[in-house]
């Protein structure tokens, strides 16, 4: 496994890191379906022997179901790993989701989630969303964040699909250790503004959704259906012209990686470690096999002009 230092103040983090949003599991809004837990705790092992030492989380996948079952498999190892979850996104008795910068609340789901991972200490803790219903001032977020860190709650601080504008305002409070923007072939538009703000500033970048939620895994056709409960079933990128315009761009990424002799997955994730501001990308994982699938993509070096040619395939 290769290492990088998250931003100029944090950690060194697994180049590969561990994504838990689909362990998360069944019966909530943004659900993947149902997950086995056993199976979830088995992949965590495997990502630990392999020299993983990142692992993302988010109060908020599976109502809190992620965060436990992370917290478990972890439990004997978390000295050696670098933990991470999510706040900012809440949930009533419902299930209604919504969003909540306010500092009251950002101090109380910082509590919940280090109940639910068993843990006294979160290594970095991340607004999962700008806040639009509350609608909390970006200062208010990071003053809460700020007050956790004096407290030894947390570590470090980072946000996520954050623009320039609110990591700007953010800055004004305290150093943000980390941005999580999705970053992928298919989703390159943080490429233009975002990056450089992150390298010029000494923030971390950890993508997630390298592999597009699934789109360059290489493995959809036209005729690939999602099921009722899987959030995908209900996304422009994932069915009818959209999905059919991102098989047909995957196919020609395919040729490229046929170059190479990787996989898909593997194209994916070199693409965007390719990037001089990128400290880690998030795999999703479900099963072991989803971190073992991409692992030699740690050694792959793209040059410039095959770069250039999956930009162009990026946008047709």
């Amino acid at each position: 496994m290769k290492y990088r230092k998250l931003g100029k103040n944090g950690p060194e983090i697994s180049v590969i890191g561990f994504g838990s949003w689909a362990i998360g599991g069944g019966g909530w809004a943004s659900a993947w379906g149902n997950q086995d837990d056993e199976l979830s705790v088995e992949s965590v092992r495997v990502a630990l022997y392999n020299g993983i030492n990142f692992f993302d989380t988010a109060a908020v996948y599976g109502l809190g179901h992620s965060e436990e079952v992370i917290g478990k498999a972890l439990k004997s190892d978390r000295d050696k790993v670098v933990l991470a979850t999510k706040c900012g996104l809440v949930w009533d008795e419902n299930k209604n989701i919504s969003k909540n910068g306010t500092y009251d609340s950002i101090l109380r789901e910082a509590e919940s989630s280090l109940r639910r991972l068993g843990t006294d200490y979160i290594d970095l803790y991340q607004m999962h969303w700008p806040d639009t219903d509350a609608n909390a001032p970006a200062e208010e977020t990071m003053r809460a964040m700020d007050k956790l860190v004096q407290d030894g709650k947390v570590r470090y601080v980072g946000v996520s699909n954050y623009n320039v504008s609110l990591l700007e305002a953010s800055l004004s409070v305290r150093h943000v250790d980390s941005l999580q923007p999705p970053y992928s072939i298919l989703r390159p538009a943080v490429e233009k503004e975002i990056l450089p703000f992150c390298l010029e500033k000494g923030i971390g970048v950890v993508a997630y959704s390298p592999l597009t939620s699934g789109l360059l895994s290489g493995n959809y056709t036209y005729d690939t259906k999602f099921s009722d409960d899987d959030w995908r079933s209900r996304n422009a990128a994932h069915t009818g012209e959209g999905l059919r315009k991102n098989v047909d761009r995957v196919e020609k990424l395919k040729n490229i990686a046929s170059r190479y002799s990787i996989t898909m997955p593997q194209l994916a994730i070199a693409y965007d470690l390719a990037h001089p501001a990128l400290t880690s990308a998030l795999v999703g994982v479900r099963k072991p096999s989803h971190i073992l699938s991409v692992l030699p993509a740690i050694d792959l070096t793209l040059d410039e002009a095959t770069l250039e040619e999956i930009r162009k395939i990026a946008v047709e």
